[in-house]
């Protein structure tokens, strides 16, 4: 009985594929336990293989990306992004590795903003902000999981209630966030929402990467490419000023290859900056490119959200250790396609708004290849 269980709770889909000179290929998703919250709820993990070997780990608690292998030009794969091995580290001490970030990723300021007339106030989780949703956000909450079936190849679709006055937000928001390893080496993340009350929503995923692989060191010598010739300054608590600056003759330029660290030393701390991506029609646009020239790895981030946030691991300090490795100063980059910070308060910002009737659709592409 153990093993037929064992067997029913682990393979839950496979697919082959027409046979190649080195047989078939598969692309599978198998379900793993992986643990209990604190208040028992069960934790599992997915794991999706697609033809070309990459595999993407993702569980159920906060939508995490726990680990995603992808070869290097010799064909090696390694775990290019950062994360924990068990789930009590992601309960006590994640710092958003590779979560989905909700009602509201990046900052709002003093927590609070006025929508048709109602002023809503939220918890202040930042200094006198709030960030990333909150105390108990969309990253700390277990989803309901589905395995789809998709002409891309294996998906997970996660879905989450977020009932009114939820972290201090209006509406019975229903959240939908689809992950497909697809054929073509991408993992793409489809967001999804419906509400019945006016509210702001903006999503993304929080991974950290390092192309280098998670115990290869710091990510200063991956060369950045940014599709965006603005970016919007912040004040001392990274609140946007509300302008959109030009990024050239500044360490903000990355619109041609540039390392991360050739003028981090110039800034405080490092990245932590939203940008304007150059096509904000909603279509899904370039965002960045990313280098890494030791294994060969690229890394094409695309979107239809109209900004991408760079951060550089600034404050991670060695206190964190997982997967063998341990997490210091700028040991991974991140790429958060988004909305711009504190759009709520900035009426010149693209709108986050989301009306009853309107269907929240956003999709982000992380595409992998080597050179």
């Amino acid at each position: 009985m153990k093993l037929a269980f064992i067997s029913l709770a682990v393979i839950l889909l496979s697919y082959c594929n027409p046979a190649s000179a080195n047989g078939d290929k598969k692309m599978a998703i198998e379900k793993l336990p992986f643990g209990k919250t604190n208040d028992g709820q069960d934790v599992y993990q997915y794991v999706l293989t697609n033809p070309a070997g990459l595999k993407a780990e993702i569980l159920t608690y906060g939508g995490i990306v726990k680990s995603l292998y992808v070869p290097d030009r010799n064909g090696k794969l390694a775990d290019v992004v950062l994360g924990f091995d068990n789930l009590r580290d992601y309960l006590e001490r994640n710092p958003f590795f590779g979560a989905i970030v909700g009602r509201y990723a990046n900052r709002i300021a003093n927590a609070k903003f006025t929508l048709k007339g109602t002023k809503y106030t939220l918890a202040k989780n930042n200094g006198p902000n709030h960030l990333h949703g909150g105390i108990r956000g969309f990253d700390k909450v277990v989803w309901n999981d589905e395995v789809i079936e998709t002409g891309d190849g294996p998906a997970l679709r996660l879905t989450y209630l977020s009932k009114d006055g939820e972290e201090g937000y209006p509406g019975n928001l229903k959240v939908t966030v689809t992950y497909t390893l697809t054929n073509e080496n991408e993992l793409k993340i489809n967001y999804r929402a419906v509400t019945d009350k006016t509210t702001v929503l903006n999503l993304t995923n929080h991974s950290y990467f390092n192309l280098a692989g998670v115990s290869s060191g710091d990510v200063l010598g991956h060369v950045l490419t940014l599709n965006a010739d603005n970016f919007t300054p912040v004040d001392d608590g990274l609140i946007p000023t509300g302008e959109l600056k030009p990024v050239g003759d500044t360490p903000m330029d990355f619109t041609k290859p540039k390392s991360i660290g050739s003028r981090i030393g110039r800034l405080k701390g490092g990245y932590d900056h939203n940008y304007c991506i150059n096509n904000r029609d909603g279509s899904l646009t370039l965002a960045a490119a990313v280098y890494e020239p030791k294994t060969g790895r690229v890394m094409e981030v695309l979107t239809t959200q109209p900004g991408v946030q760079l951060y550089t691991g600034n404050f991670l300090n060695g206190s964190l250790e997982g997967k063998g490795a341990v997490y210091d100063k700028h040991a991974a980059f991140c790429l958060e396609t988004q909305h711009y910070p504190d759009s709520p308060n900035k009426p010149n910002f693209p709108s986050t708004e989301l009306q009853p009737g309107q269907k929240y659709d956003q999709t982000t592409v992380f595409k992998f290849s080597t050179r």
